[in-house]
């Protein structure tokens, strides 16, 4: 069984499929005419979000059996017109829930201490203390957009920091809001309203994308933190950019 690997994976992952007697191709950053010609003969691939496995791509593949994608979300991959054909797609949704979630903490942590900003002041020579005291993370509000495993992991961690935890998510039984603590809001606006700092935590699909716009924003706290470790498409960039741009200028006012 061939197959080929199109995005950068460990080492360790190669010489496991190897061992486990299958034939490896590792070719990653191809282009998609690239693509289209070696989609030909494998009978899996692997990617991450890098490559974008099209309804073309698919449609040129004359041996493929399964598509893995190292990582949660498979918005990159055309999943119906995988399924049309018999192709099975795998995720692996649970390799970087710990990861993901230590990364919204430490976005979190440095947010609401500006921690960059003073590391870049300190580097220039200034010590602008009073500047930077920021906020404690005690007593503060997490809405987490999304109550999956990711969202989950970082309700555990955010209560350690004794944080009161609200999340919305249609999707989620009422069990796992139990189970891991987390107020559930039935609807977006009244998290958005309520929050403190809100964490993004939900795939990009059709329903999802745009789902920070301007009307969300303006929904926020004065002075809210919004962090994204999701997919990009989930905010309208140019409605943020707006109400940044305005709240420097109000700011300076």
């Amino acid at each position: 069984m061939k197959v080929l690997v199109c995005d950068p994976i460990a080492e360790k992952g190669i010489e496991m499929l190897k061992n486990a007697g299958f034939e490896v191709e590792v070719k990653t950053g191809m282009s998609k005419e690239e693509l289209l010609k070696e989609i030909k003969t494998p009978d899996a691939i692997i990617v991450r979000s890098a490559t974008k496995v099209t309804k073309e791509v698919i449609e040129s593949a004359e041996n493929l059996k399964l598509i893995v994608r190292g990582g949660v979300g498979i918005d990159n991959i055309d999943v119906e017109v995988a399924k049309s054909r018999g192709i099975e797609v795998l995720n692996t949704p649970t390799a970087s829930t710990v990861s993901v979630a230590e990364l919204v903490m430490g976005m979190m942590l440095s947010l609401v201490r500006s921690l960059n900003v003073a590391d870049r002041s300190m580097k220039q020579g200034r010590w602008e203390k009073k500047k930077f005291k920021g906020i404690e993370l005690s007593g503060k509000t997490l809405g987490l957009i999304g109550a999956g495993r990711i969202a989950c992991a970082v309700a555990v961690r955010a209560k350690s920091f004794d944080m009161k935890v609200i999340a919305y998510d249609p999707y989620v039984f009422d069990e796992v809001f139990k189970k891991f603590e987390i107020e559930r809001k039935d609807n977006l606006d009244d998290l958005l309203k309520e929050a403190d700092i809100i964490s993004i935590h939900t795939p990009l699909t059709e329903e999802t994308k745009g789902l920070i716009n301007r009307e969300s924003i303006e929904k926020m706290k004065d002075g809210a933190i919004l962090i994204n470790c999701a997919r990009g498409g989930i905010v309208d960039e140019n409605a943020l950019y707006e109400a940044l741009k305005w709240e420097i200028v109000w700011c300076r006012a």
